[in-house]
């Protein structure tokens, strides 16, 4: 439960307003959660009233509210009915479940951007020219792929080292060295999956439309 691992109350005061709760349904929240805590098994509008100063009316609309909303609920155990907070508990619990995931995808895409980022000056640094959105898209393709940041941006140099100047050329050798590091890990040939993995890929590369530069026109 939400108890048992972070401050209730402390998410509540986060996320009332985003659940469109009111101060004063809020403050209720806090007084039944009060009488809980103090062993009081039925949370009535009377009870209620002994710590709050609104009319009582009010606060039976206020306590109507809360379980119609599926705040609050009375349940029965053991032959016994009880008032419970738990229906609100799982509700901050999967909010704030719901933000941390939101968070870490939100950290995840700021290191794919800044990697990228990285890969695009590397490439106009070393070609020595600005990279054409087909380009750009083909980089991220990689990077999604699987290759890091360190093999796009070697592959690079690689090619250049060859007088090759085409993402075509890369491409080809990031294809050959996941072929190499396929069969380095099995210490034996290549498995028919792998090989299969390994034609579709020389198929992608063979269908793939690219950028005629210079080393294609002299056949890459």
């Amino acid at each position: 439960m939400v108890s048992d691992a972070l401050d209730f109350k402390y998410l509540l005061i986060e996320n009332y307003k985003k659940m469109n709760m009111s101060e004063v349904e809020l403050a209720t929240i806090f007084v039944i959660d009060h009488f809980i805590n103090e062993g009081n098994s039925i949370i009535t509008t009377d009870l209620l009233s002994l710590k709050m100063s609104l009319p009582v009316n009010e606060i039976d609309n206020v306590l109507t509210n809360l379980l119609t909303r599926g705040f609050i609920e009375y349940v029965t155990k053991r032959n016994k009915t009880i008032t419970t907070l738990d229906p609100l508990k799982r509700i901050l619990m999967k909010n704030f479940q719901l933000s941390i995931s939101l968070e870490s995808n939100l950290k995840d895409q700021e290191v794919r951007e800044e990697k990228l980022t990285s890969i695009y000056k590397e490439y106009e640094k070393e070609l020595k020219r600005s990279l054409a959105p087909i380009e750009i898209n083909k980089i991220k393709e990689w990077f999604d792929f699987g290759y890091s940041d360190k093999q796009i941006i070697d592959a690079l140099k690689e090619a250049l080292s060859k007088g090759k100047r085409s993402l075509r050329s890369v491409d080809k050798i990031l294809v050959s060295w996941s072929i190499r590091n396929d069969i380095e890990e099995l210490g034996t040939p290549v498995s028919d999956s792998s090989w299969n993995k390994s034609m579709e890929e020389t198929i992608r590369i063979a269908k793939t439309p690219w950028l005629k530069t210079d080393d294609e026109k002299a056949k890459n």
